[in-house]
């Protein structure tokens, strides 16, 4: 049965390690890693988690964007599972776009990201996966693959100006609406 899990806070050392690779996603610790991480992330409003955030330091995230009180514009998408994940090819194209962190509640910040990628990952069946993303699906993968390297949003930032507190950004996108 799936559960929510406690999303650890910046600070905790784990958020900083690089995460180990996973050798067999049929290894029932994987499946019930994944089956958490997305509960986690409905009850959290997350349109993505990587499973470092719940203390866990392996290289699984899952990708579940659709709109919710966090992002109310998100596009919709079934939660994937991705892991072992890489990028294999960029844009040139770089753009700015509001971030936030389940581990860093409270803050959102202009964050530069590759506009389009393609990535390849093992997907829950151990599956080999190639896909491309866009925009804000694009944005999302690159925020929690960050997280397999000990990087967070914050490390992203060209100017400490980019950052707001999440309420100031609540105001920003219902003006937008």
């Amino acid at each position: 049965m799936a559960e929510p899990l406690s999303v650890i806070q910046l600070g905790n050392p784990i958020l900083r390690q690089k995460a180990a690779t996973v050798e067999n996603v049929q290894d029932e610790k994987i499946q019930r890693l994944i089956d958490n991480l997305i509960a986690t992330a409905l009850e959290t409003n997350g349109v993505g988690i990587a499973a470092p955030q719940i203390g866990q330091s392996y290289q699984v995230m899952i990708v579940a964007s659709r709109p919710n009180p966090r992002y109310p514009h998100a596009p919709q998408m079934e939660p994937t599972a991705m892991i072992n994940p890489k990028i294999i090819a960029s844009t040139t194209e770089v753009v700015k776009g509001w971030e936030g962190c389940l581990s860093i509640p409270g803050i959102r910040a202009l964050v530069p990201r590759y506009q389009g990628i393609e990535i390849e990952y093992t997907d829950r069946n151990g599956k080999l996966q190639k896909r491309v993303l866009t925009d804000f699906v694009a944005r999302i993968f690159q925020h929690e693959y960050d997280h397999f390297e000990g990087l967070v949003f914050l490390d992203r930032l060209e100017s400490s100006l980019d950052i707001i507190t999440e309420q100031e950004y609540q105001k920003m996108i219902v003006k937008k609406s």
